[in-house]
């Protein structure tokens, strides 16, 4: 008698569907993007953003101990300054907001989860580029924009920053920041390295959460969506030059990109559900169009499932209660 092959066996109870998964996600596998702003007396909410805010350093210290009861792997904090130049003068300033709020997170948090700063100029300038603009204005310097990025490292270090985000997709910015830091004592500093960041439309939400002074685009630095195998190359740049972690951001439009690089990287892959992404899943969900929970769900799955190690998602502290 031929045995009747029936794949649906194994579909048949939760139990069973639960025991025979080939992707698992644990709220370790979650990281939560944060932003505290300087001046603001209570949390101010982000319009594009629903449920996320921009905190005081007070809120942002009970956010973080939620996450971390939650049992989140880390947390992103973003600043955002009351002042701006072309410099990005507050990003390196020792009580400047960002730095200020990391001293506070670690204090709060200890060893719970991993403090992540990102290092990255756009949120500091007064023109919303990631680097130092050149002579003339009308492209970022690379070479004056690795200095920067330098002393934001050590004062971010300083600060007790564990891992440093290094998002701003400059030339050699991993082995100048790399080498700033061991330099100064700081070998046990991280670097989480934007590898494979893309010039996207995804950002818009961000861009509010931050305040950004930008005008025009980023495509002169951030990479071009039509191009798959660049995202190789950056990565094994970044991994030449010292990366401790990659990332490929964003996460949804990315993910053969994302399985590309998991296949051949020699350190951990994260990548980042970015800011449009969970805006069109809560506005379709408001609309009543698709499940929220179950669209939050399957979303951050299928990035794990294509092979992240960690995802950055807004979504972290809430998904974590659920699949705990």
């Amino acid at each position: 008698m031929i045995p009747t092959i029936r794949p649906r066996r194994l579909r048949a109870t939760p139990a069973l569907r639960g025991l025979v998964a080939e992707t698992r996600l644990h709220p370790r596998d979650l990281v939560l993007p944060m932003f505290v702003r300087e001046g603001l007396s209570e949390p101010l909410p982000i319009g594009s953003m629903p449920g996320v805010v921009q905190h005081t350093i007070d809120s942002l210290k009970g956010a973080v101990s939620e996450a971390a009861a939650a049992g989140v792997g880390g947390v992103m904090l973003f600043g955002i300054p009351a002042e701006r130049d072309g410099r990005g003068s507050a990003a390196d300033d020792p009580h400047g907001i960002l730095n200020l709020a990391t001293s506070a997170v670690r204090a709060e948090a200890g060893d719970a989860l991993v403090v992540q700063t990102d290092l990255c100029l756009d949120e500091f300038t007064d023109h919303g580029h990631c680097g130092v603009l050149s002579a003339d204005g009308g492209s970022v310097d690379n070479d004056a924009t690795l200095d920067r990025y330098r002393a934001m490292a050590l004062a971010q270090a300083e600060a007790g920053s564990e891992l440093l985000g290094l998002s701003g997709m400059m030339d050699g910015q991993v082995a100048a920041v790399r080498g700033a830091l061991d330099e100064a004592g700081f070998t046990d500093t991280a670097l989480l390295a934007y590898s494979a960041k893309y010039a996207s439309a995804f950002y818009g939400p961000f861009r509010e959460a931050v305040d950004s002074q930008l005008t025009g685009d980023r495509k002169g630095y951030q990479m071009d969506p039509a191009n798959r195998r660049e995202g190789l190359r950056e990565v094994e740049l970044d991994i030449s030059e010292g990366a401790d972690i990659v990332m490929v951001k964003p996460a949804m439009s990315y993910l053969d990109v994302l399985a590309d690089v998991a296949d051949v990287s020699t350190v951990p892959v994260w990548a980042y559900q970015v800011s449009g992404e969970a805006a069109m899943i809560e506005a379709a969900a408001a609309n009543g169009w698709i499940d929220r929970r179950r669209a939050i769900e399957e979303s951050v799955v299928s990035i794990k499932r294509a092979g992240a190690d960690a995802i950055l998602s807004y979504f972290a502290t809430e998904l974590a209660g659920w699949i705990r």
